[in-house]
C-alpha cells in the first residue's frame, strides 16, 4: 500500500510503498478514503513531541473509508461499512486506571500505563489501509462524504465534547475561542443547538468567516468580548494559553471555561487582575469524551446543520498539508485523500 512515511524528526513526509497490513483478531481493515491533518500530527513529526516509536512512522488519527476486512471475533462491523478512527483505539487494561473500567475516551491516553494511540503508538491513517480495533470505530453516516467525515474524527470530536463537558444551559451564551480547525466546528455546533454565540479572533479574514458559520457577534479580545456583555461559557480551541488567560476577563461569574486546545509550550495561568476568587467561575479540560459523543457530532453533520470547511490534498501533495497546517493558513482543516 501507499503511505505517507515520515522517516525522521523534521524531515518531509514521503509517499512510499509499504505492507499493507491485515485484520487481527478484534480487528477490521479499512481502506482508507480521507484523512486529516491535524496540528499534532505536524508537532509529533517536527518535534514537538516525542517522535512515534514505529517503523515505519505513520502517523494520522482521523481517517475515515470503508472496511474490507473483519478479524475473527468481530460481530458488530461487516464488509462494506462506513467506518472513522479516532485518537485512542484502545488501552492496556491492567494498570489502575483501566481498572476503574471507564469508557475509552482521550483521557485514557493520559492515563493508561500503555495505550495504542493511532500515529502515535500504532499505525495511523495517513495510509491506503490501517488496521484497527473494531471496538474504537465509529460509522460515517450515509450522507457525510469520507473528506467531510475526517475532520469530526478528531476536530469535531474535541469541539462537541468541549460544548458537552460545558454542560451550557438554554439561556446562556457560548463565545468560541481561536477560529481554526475545531473552533470554526465549535461555532457551528453552539450555533446549531440554539445558542447565542460569539467568535473570539483577532486573524484578519477570519471576522466575516466566523459569521458565516453562525456567530451571532465577532469580538477581537477578551475585553471585547467583556464590554459586549461576556459570556457564561467559553472554548478555548486554539494552541494559546496566553490567549485563553487573556478571555478569562470576558467570563461571566459562575462561568466554565473549556480547554480544549493544546499549548505545548505554555501554562495556563489566571491574570492576577482578574479576581477569579470571587466570581465562582470554574476552569475545565476537554477531550475526546466518548464515542456516543462522536456518535451526536455526526448526526449535526448528517442533518446538516454543521459543516466542516476543509481544503483537500491528494497524496502526491501531502507535504503542501502539512506546511500549510504547520503555517496556519488552512480554511479550516487540510484533508488528504487516498
Amino acid at each position: 500500500m501507499r503511505a505517507a512515511v515520515v522517516p525522521k524528526v523534521s524531515a518531509p513526509w514521503e509517499v512510499q510503498d509499504v505492507p499493507t497490513p491485515s485484520a487481527g483478531p478484534g480487528e477490521v481493515l479499512v481502506r482508507v478514503r480521507a484523512c486529516g491533518v491535524c496540528g499534532n500530527d505536524v508537532g509529533l513529526t517536527r518535534g514537538g513531541y516525542p517522535f512515534p516509536p514505529m517503523d515505519p512512522v505513520i502517523v494520522g488519527h482521523e481517517a475515515a473509508g470503508e472496511v474490507v476486512e473483519v478479524g475473527a471475533g468481530v460481530s458488530t462491523l461487516d464488509v462494506g461499512d462506513r467506518v472513522g478512527t479516532t485518537w485512542v483505539q484502545g488501552t492496556c487494561g491492567r494498570c489502575d486506571y483501566c481498572r476503574e473500567m471507564k469508557p475509552l475516551t482521550g483521557q485514557s491516553a493520559m492515563n493508561c500505563a500503555a495505550p495504542s494511540l493511532a500515529g502515535m503508538t500504532v499505525q495511523g491513517g495517513h495510509a491506503e489501509y490501517i488496521a484497527i480495533p473494531a471496538d474504537s470505530t465509529v460509522r460515517i453516516p450515509d450522507q457525510v462524504p469520507f473528506e467531510l467525515a475526517a475532520p469530526v474524527l478528531c476536530a469535531g470530536y474535541t469541539a462537541w465534547s468541549a460544548l458537552r463537558v460545558a454542560r451550557v444551559q438554554p439561556s446562556e451564551r457560548v463565545a468560541v475561542l481561536g477560529i481554526g480547525g475545531l473552533g470554526h466546528l465549535a461555532v457551528q455546533f453552539a450555533s446549531a443547538c440554539g445558542f447565542e454565540t460569539v467568535a473570539i479572533t483577532s486573524t484578519p479574514g477570519k471576522q466575516d468567516a466566523a459569521k458565516r458559520l453562525g456567530a451571532d457577534l465577532v469580538v477581537f479580545s477578551g475585553e471585547e468580548l467583556r464590554a459586549a456583555g461576556g459570556a457564561d461559557v467559553i472554548l478555548q480551541t486554539g494552541s494559546s494559553f496566553a490567549a485563553a488567560s487573556e478571555v478569562l476577563r470576558g467570563l461571566r461569574p459562575d462561568g466554565r471555561l473549556v480547554l480544549a486546545g493544546i499549548d505545548p509550550q505554555n501554562s495556563f495561568t489566571i491574570p492576577p487582575d482578574f479576581p477569579f476568587f470571587a466570581q465562582g467561575c470554574t476552569v475545565m479540560g476537554a477531550t475526546h469524551g466518548g464515542l456516543h459523543w462522536l456518535g451526536e457530532a455526526f448526526d449535526l453533520v448528517a442533518s446538516g446543520r454543521v459543516a466542516p470547511v476543509i481544503e483537500e490534498f491528494p497524496l502526491a501533495r501531502v507535504n503542501d498539508a502539512v506546511e500549510r497546517v504547520a503555517r496556519g493558513d488552512v480554511r479550516f482543516r487540510a484533508v488528504v485523500t487516498y
